[in-house]
């Protein structure tokens, strides 16, 4: 039996005649990394403010590890870490000294647990520099520690990537597998980085309007992407010719590369790509490329919004 560690309930948030969320209807499982994306203002904060009880619903409920927010705080938001838009730290304070203050208001100081937050996140190097002259990539690794350091058994992350160089953005996608691979622990993650929740999450949720349009795995979503084959040969209407006198025309769907004259874009059966291969190379017909292209999920996104009709 599947078991989720966020479940909504038609949760709405309204402001004035607007909504900020229009009835969702989340589920997050254990042990996933659930990646949320959306436009600016497409919703994503303001639901997870409302996750993290920092926003109140106008209607819907919450349940968070099987039990209603409103009903179990005590039990439930302990076992939570979170990264909501930009976190405050000690502009004098070390990164250690930060977490040590940050833990303590929270009743969870544990010496060693700081220490292993700060290795995570490659800060134990940085630990004795002043917040202030933190880069601000290094200002958002020590926000994902100080979301780790209690050991918590879900992270809620908004943008946690922002300001990361690409090494950073890769020691962030290890470490949030690792969480979920070694520890168990889910992931609630928006990115505007597409390509990022692609290479990391389970399930991709898109959010526009305040509305989940789409929730989808991601097999699901290589399965449904567009996929074709760019085939590109010296003399193309010449290829066109001999796959039709080998027969092969009649099993592959094809168009023009109008981007390019001496190229075909091949719909369907990819299975004959071996063969399409040999018959053109025996026909001394050079082939210059021959490549599977499958829409990425920047594409599928920006389609998907395009054509999504919104309804208030």
């Amino acid at each position: 039996m599947t078991e989720y560690v966020i479940e909504t309930y038609d949760l709405t948030k309204k402001f004035k005649k607007e909504y900020g969320v229009n009835s969702i209807n989340m589920k997050v499982e254990r042990g996933k990394i659930y990646g949320l994306l959306g436009k600016n203002g497409a919703g994503k904060t303001t639901t997870m403010s409302m996750l993290l009880s920092l926003s109140n619903p106008s209607s819907g409920e919450i349940h968070i590890f099987g039990k209603d927010i409103k009903k179990h705080p005590k039990e439930i938001y302990p076992r939570i870490g979170s990264i909501l838009e930009t976190p405050g730290f000690y502009e004098n304070l070390t990164g250690e000294e930060n977490l040590k203050i940050f833990t303590k208001l929270r009743g969870v100081y544990n010496k060693k647990n700081i220490k292993s937050a700060l290795k995570m996140v490659s800060l134990d190097g940085e630990k004795d520099k002043i917040f202030k002259k933190y880069s601000l990539g290094m200002k958002q690794r020590l926000a994902i520690a100080a979301s780790i350091v209690h050991n918590p058994n879900l992270l809620i992350l908004d943008e946690p990537i922002n300001g990361l160089d690409p090494i950073g953005i890769k020691e962030m996608r290890n470490l949030f597998k690792k969480l979920v691979d070694e520890f168990g622990i889910t992931i609630l993650i928006s990115s505007h980085i597409l390509s990022e929740i692609e290479h990391i999450a389970d399930v991709i949720a898109i959010m526009d309007n305040g509305e989940l349009i789409e929730e989808i795995n991601i097999q699901e979503l290589h399965n449904k992407a567009d996929k074709y084959i760019n085939l590109e040969t010296s003399d193309i209407e010449k290829s066109i010719e001999i796959l039709g006198e080998c027969g092969l025309k009649e099993n592959i769907d094809f168009v023009r590369n109008y981007e390019n004259p001496n190229a075909l874009k091949l719909l369907s059966n990819f299975d004959n790509r071996a063969e399409i291969v040999k018959v053109l190379v025996l026909n001394k017909i050079s082939i210059f490329r021959l490549e599977l292209i499958e829409e990425s999920l920047e594409d599928y996104f920006t389609n998907l919004l395009d054509t999504h009709v919104y309804v208030q």
